[in-house]
């Protein structure tokens, strides 16, 4: 099967596609791509993340992993290709957040970094992340460069350069060094652990047995919160679930919560780029609420300001808080690069999409798992409520809003262009008794309810899957919108 590169890296099944083999050759790629005078090596075009402008070294590359079956190895042996190519390899010593390693990318003044992760994917997959020296998923030009030095290297036959891993480490082309304490290092300046320390909060996190094991612990050491730390040891299957912040992935914290472990859950993905959360009754909090609660608690307790940037299938909530504060709010297409080019170029105060990569002013232009916890644990300590109590309030202040998600497994690809052409001829003139008032094709196609309702029908960027998502201003007006989701969804398969 032919290696396809796209905006958010490659994904492949291990010992199928994703082999030692075809890796070296996109190892080779990359090195071809951030050599070559087509990449982009300023640090990003205006850089209004706070994290300062330097131009990194043409030369330094980051190289990281999650928890997945051989990342670890499958790292090393990118970091023997990228030396072979003349590049200092920063190798992490051990498995780490995709966002520690996009932040040492910044950190270290490096031109690029690869990440080793599947991200939420099932354990079967693994895969490469591809992140600039901005501290974020590289843009969909260097994705494509990558793409083409594959198949071009592939026509000439031209094998992958390869050095030995103890003479490159011996000759310091290969660095083994931890991320973490200047990723912790930046945390500190935006959470305040003072407050936290105030109110120490008694929890859970979930680590779902990736690479964001430890680090929420570990951050908040002297604080005096409690931190029961569940599936958290090395388990490259994951326990045979999907390691995706979801509820129905979620009976193990929702069990540690009911036992008594902690008050509330914090639960971070694979390589804990996305944030979930669960409160003490064990309701899933999503990042929908996660992420509407932080927009309320930066703005109305910080005092901050800003552009408000979502995803066209996170929750209008955002928008009524938007609209309160004086905001402007920017739609994009579902995937984070889309918020980070806002946030690389606008004064953005936070930005996030459904699936719980959310990022915040300050920050690097990336899902942020950890960063996402310690924000709720602190607006938890300073609220002196209940996690319960907090999403109620909120609910009552701008909701109410209920959401779903189907997934409709496909046996065929579904042509995006047609499938939205189609689904905009057949818009219907109302949906469960609602007018429906616009229909948005910025990413498949959503239509819009008088009352704020949606539904929205997109194919998925990296799975064989036709995904319906819905909200609505009740439980029976999002069965409406999903059953008639589904059967329109079904039509165009």
């Amino acid at each position: 099967m032919p290696i396809h590169f796209g905006t958010d890296g490659w994904r492949a099944v291990i010992s199928d596609t994703f082999t030692f083999s075809n890796l070296r050759m996109v190892a080779q790629a990359i090195a071809d791509a951030v050599a070559s005078e087509y990449w982009d090596k300023r640090s990003s075009p205006v850089d209004k993340t706070g994290n300062g402008q330097q131009t990194p070294d043409p030369k330094k590359i980051v190289v990281g992993f999650d928890t997945r079956f051989l990342s670890d190895r499958y790292a090393g042996e990118v970091a023997r290709v990228l030396a072979a190519n003349g590049f200092t390899v920063l190798l992490a010593q051990a498995d780490a957040p995709t966002p520690a390693i996009s932040y040492a990318v910044k950190h270290q003044n490096a031109v690029a970094g690869v990440m080793i992760t599947a991200s939420h994917n099932a354990p079967r997959y693994n895969g490469v992340k591809l992140k600039g020296a901005f501290g974020g998923s590289a843009l969909p030009e260097q994705c494509r460069r990558v793409e083409i030095y594959i198949n071009d290297n592939e026509q000439q036959a031209r094998g992958p350069n390869l050095m030995d891993f103890r003479m490159a480490r011996e000759a310091g082309l290969i660095q083994k060094f931890n991320p973490l304490p200047a990723y912790f290092d930046h945390l500190r300046t935006l959470i305040n652990t003072d407050i936290i320390a105030d109110d120490p909060q008694r929890f859970v996190v979930d680590a779902m047995y990736g690479s964001g094991r430890g680090v929420i612990k570990s951050f908040l050491q002297g604080t005096g919160c409690e931190i029961a730390e569940i599936r958290g040891e090395m388990n490259p299957g994951f326990g045979s679930v999907h390691p995706e912040p979801i509820a129905k992935y979620l009976n193990a914290l929702a069990s540690a919560i009911s036992s008594g472990m902690g008050n509330f859950g914090i639960v971070t993905d694979g390589d804990a780029d996305r944030i979930g959360a669960m409160d003490e009754r064990g309701n899933f909090v999503d990042p929908h609420k996660i992420m509407a609660l932080s927009l309320k608690y930066l703005v109305e307790k910080r005092g901050m300001s800003g552009a408000v940037v979502r995803t066209v299938s996170t929750t209008r909530m955002i928008d009524r808080l938007a609209k309160r504060y004086g905001l402007t709010l920017y739609e994009t297409p579902v995937g984070f690069n889309h918020i980070a080019d806002y946030m690389m170029t606008e004064d953005v105060l936070i930005g996030g999409e459904e699936s719980g990569g959310i990022s915040f002013k300050g920050h690097i232009p990336e899902g942020d798992g950890p960063i996402m916890g310690l924000l709720l644990v602190e607006m938890i300590a300073e609220s002196g409520r209940t996690l319960h109590a907090m999403v109620e309030d909120l609910l009552k202040d701008v909701g109410p809003a209920y959401y779903e998600r189907t997934d409709l497994r496909l046996s065929r690809p579904v042509a995006k262009a047609e499938m939205t052409e189609f689904l905009t001829k057949q818009a219907p003139a109302e949906i469960g008794g609602e007018k429906v008032s616009e229909v948005s094709q910025r990413d498949g196609v959503k239509y819009i309810m008088a009352d704020d309702s949606w539904l929205l029908i997109r194919p998925s960027g990296t799975e064989p899957v036709l995904r319906v998502y819905a909200e609505g201003r009740s439980q029976e007006m999002v069965r409406a919108l999903l059953g008639y989701g589904e059967q329109v969804a079904k039509s165009v398969v």
